[in-house]
């Protein structure tokens, strides 16, 4: 009989305790930036106020720096099921479908405002929705910020400029188009073999945001710094499909709703950082200067006919439409 109460008292004292204290949903976030990264330090704040606003109930655990695989093995993972999240630049689900390169035809969006609505808007409610039917729920649109170009030649000003240019470029082919079209020689390279390729004059050049300039001291081996602004890059912040029909269905909403809490906060530290980054990229030696941009952009038009039968005409009028 007093085992039996003993038994009861314990009993009633674990359905006392909130739901947390026993049935947490845990969920693994991975990318490939570093941890004092804007997209890893806002994906902590978003992770630390998921867990107090659902009482404990979703927790996520981010990786940074490809603990969990590059941005082609988080994909891979999300499809079958064997990785539950991921912060993965938009460009990279090109993988999966070609649309997903829309958002970095060249000069297609005049500042951020502009890519974030039309990521925020018609072109990202799309593109999610291909995602769906490969088994990833895409929760909002972060961002990786513009691209800008470095060498050790000359300052780029014009078109012209890049001519005999050997440059590094991610290895999609509209990239590789682009800067074909402006007269470089592009050659994609392993990020992690860049600095090297540099150092040795495999490359004369590459193009990346600031930030990531910055933090890999491409400033040591590079000279020149010109702001084409050429590329935007999106980030999308994204479950597999099991992953989040795991989380309860009242905590959904609440995590959807902080998501886009703290994209709007790393957007707002990217911006920032820009400025900074230029202040320090100036510090430590580079040659910045700007570039003409309506020389660049109608030198580009020819990848923007190229391309409209890859991306499909509805979907390149509604880049016009939210580009102007």
């Amino acid at each position: 009989m007093k085992r039996l109460i003993s038994f009861i008292s314990v009993l009633c004292i674990l359905l006392s305790l909130p739901s947390s204290s026993f049935a947490a949903v845990e969920i693994k976030i991975g990318h490939v930036l570093t941890a004092d990264s804007a997209w890893h330090v806002n994906l902590e704040g978003f992770a630390k106020e998921v867990a107090e606003k659902t009482e404990g109930r979703v927790i996520f655990k981010i990786y940074p720096g490809s603990q969990l695989g590059n941005e082609k093995d988080l994909i891979e993972g999300l499809m079958l099921q064997t990785i539950d999240g991921g912060l993965i630049g938009g460009g990279s689900f090109q993988s999966i479908d070609p649309r997903f390169g829309v958002e970095a035809l060249p000069y297609a969006w005049k500042d951020h405002q502009t890519a974030y609505k039309a990521m925020d808007g018609e072109i990202g409610k799309f593109l999610l929705g291909i995602l769906e039917s490969k088994g990833i729920k895409g929760i909002s649109w972060w961002e990786n910020g513009f691209r800008h170009i470095t060498n050790n030649k000359r300052p780029i000003v014009v078109p012209k400029d890049m001519e005999g240019l050997k440059i590094r470029v991610t290895p999609d082919k509209m990239r590789l188009d682009t800067f074909k079209a402006l007269g470089a020689s592009p050659i994609p390279i392993n990020f992690g073999e860049l600095y090297t390729a540099l150092q040795q004059g495999v490359v004369d050049a590459q193009e990346n945001p600031l930030g990531i300039i910055y933090a890999n001291a491409f400033y040591e081996v590079q000279k020149y710094l010109s702001l084409s602004g050429h590329t935007w890059g999106s980030a999308l912040l994204c479950f597999n499909s099991s992953a989040w029909k795991r989380i309860p269905d009242k905590d959904k909403p609440v995590v959807e709703a902080i998501a886009n809490k703290w994209r709007d906060r790393e957007r707002q530290q990217i911006i920032n950082e820009e400025s900074d980054m230029l202040a320090k990229l100036k510090e430590k030696g580079m040659k910045v200067n700007e570039v003409d941009k309506e020389a660049f952009k109608a030198a580009v038009q020819p990848v923007w006919k190229d391309y409209e039968s890859v991306f499909g005409k509805d979907l390149m009028e509604l880049v016009r439409k939210y580009g102007k």
